[in-house]
């Protein structure tokens, strides 16, 4: 897509980030509490997402069918608990594919809060992704590439990009190795080298077929999973995002038109309007003059059809943002696209670089690509098309990958307690999903959160839900009643808010 946000980078929001720091107890660097694993206290995480943490290292084997060959080290920080209880850890697995988890520490932390008074809490970074031998994209000399590739526009642009890419990780990294199940195996390295027996699994949108990935391996050493944004195992990642997509807005619309003070501020539906102000778009982009939203310079630029949906797409992953929308486009429909160019150019700024595209690709491509229909016709009629799969899988051609197990793609059946959480107006990862899931779960509880979008695991009484159901491993002792205080937001009825 034609797009200053890229598609590739809309599963970054596995979660809505806040911002959480806790300090680390006094705690030995090696041995005992953490295994085998030399761990030196650190700060890790960005920018608000900072948390003290205990870090290191753990060398694994690039290609396992080549121990004696190239080696790499997996960036992990264990955020500890405030009693060493010594009760089993909690891994947390990041969404994407291409996140890294320790990016996300003061986050996590604090949305595990509660879980944290018994239980270190332990992020990996993903193989390709933070520190754990990243699959940057490099020029021959070894400078990051500066092509923006959220402005590239045909899916041949793509590919070629993608095999300049390839090119730069000669000698350092095999793309080929940098898979889900490349990544199962790297995990119960660390939980060996940790000492510990069972885990407790907490994954975020592609995280959660992390989650159940490992749990179809390793299903002794799970003791129990929270999913949250639920991405089954058969799911063609990216390929079902213009009907979901579609799904979300019609829910939200419908928020609106059931509130009076909604409904007559905006007498045409978000959706409807969305189109008429793509059409007027494709017909003529048009130039811009907007304040940038950081440095408040004045600048010009064009929007085009993409530009709006675009943000349309990534808006629609919170309700906070989401309640932007309908004024938005009010504001565009009457040639007025100031603020919309403004909020397109802050989003695509804090959300650059969230994504690792080359562990995504490798992802991708070796799951996801060969399941896909491009002829199914599901995204008929949407208003996201067919395109946006198209161009999310258009690197495969060029980029290195491997061939996915097709046992990765059954539904997981299991008996191991989990958790599964969703959110009711989810544009990516909808609660239908967690119910194709839970289904296969013999002691599984899935959980819908009144109008909330994407990411749920920091809401409202979660932390303490979760909390709860961590600790008894019992799928009944979360009473979710506290969740029913929990309230979709009203869209904007004008830059001041909602209506009282």
């Amino acid at each position: 897509m034609r797009s200053p946000v890229p598609w590739t980078a809309t599963l970054a929001f596995a979660t809505v980030l806040l911002a959480g720091c806790d300090s680390a107890p006094e705690t030995s660097a090696s041995g005992g509490r953490f295994g085998s694993l030399a761990l030196e206290a650190c700060s890790t995480g960005e920018g608000a997402m900072r948390a003290e943490a205990m870090c290191g290292t753990l060398e694994v084997p690039e290609d396992r069918n080549a121990p004696d060959g190239r080696k790499i080290a997996l960036n992990i920080a264990v955020l500890p608990a405030r009693n060493d209880s010594g009760l089993e850890p909690v891994f947390f697995l990041a969404g994407g594919p291409g996140q890294a988890a320790t990016t996300l520490a003061g986050h996590i932390g604090n949305a595990l809060r509660d879980v944290r008074r018994s239980r270190d809490v332990v992020l990996v970074d993903q193989r390709g992704t933070g520190r754990s031998n990243p699959l940057d994209c490099v020029d021959a000399s070894g400078e990051p590439m500066d092509t923006d590739l959220s402005q590239v526009t045909d899916a041949d642009g793509i590919a070629r990009y993608a095999a300049a890419c390839a090119q730069g990780l000669a000698g350092r990294a095999d793309p080929r190795f940098y898979t889900t199940a490349e990544a199962i195996a790297d995990l119960d390295a660390v939980r060996e080298a940790l000492g510990a027996d069972t885990i407790n699994l907490v994954g975020g949108s592609y995280g959660t077929r992390v989650a159940q990935q490992y749990a179809m391996r390793y299903p002794d050493h799970v003791r129990t999973m929270v999913l949250d944004g639920v991405a089954p195992n058969d799911l063609v990642v990216g390929g079902e995002f213009a009907r979901t997509f579609e799904d979300a807005l019609a829910l939200q619309a419908a928020q609106c038109n059931a509130d009076a003070a909604c409904r007559a501020r905006f007498p045409v539906d978000a959706p409807t309007r969305l189109r008429e102000v793509i059409a007027q778009l494709q017909a003529q982009p048009v130039e811009v003059e907007y304040r940038n939203a950081t440095t408040g310079a004045i600048a010009r630029d064009t929007v085009t059809a993409d530009t709006v949906t675009g943000l349309a797409f990534l808006f629609s992953y919170a309700p906070e943002t989401a309640s932007l929308l309908p004024l938005m486009l009010e504001e565009a429909s009457e040639g007025r696209y100031g603020a919309l160019l403004a909020l397109t150019r802050m989003t695509g700024q804090q959300f650059a670089g969230g994504m690792n595209r080359g562990m995504q690709w490798s992802v991708l491509c070796a799951e996801d690509a060969p399941r896909w229909n491009a002829d199914s016709g599901s995204a008929d009629g949407t208003i996201l098309g067919a395109e946006v799969a198209r161009m999310f899988f258009a690197a495969c051609p060029a980029w290195p990958h491997g061939a996915a197990d097709p046992a990765q793609a059954q539904p997981l059946e299991s008996d191991i307690p989990t958790l599964l959480l969703s959110g009711e107006l989810d544009p990516v990862t909808p609660p239908a999903y967690g119910e194709r899931v839970a289904a296969g779960l013999a002691n599984g509880r899935h959980l819908v959160l009144r109008g909330q979008g994407h990411g749920t695991l920091h809401l409202g009484c979660t932390p303490k839900l979760v909390a709860g159901f961590i600790e008894d491993a019992d799928t009944a002792s979360p009473d979710p009643a506290c969740l029913d205080s929990l309230e979709g937001v009203p869209p904007f009825t004008s830059f001041n808010g909602w209506d009282p």
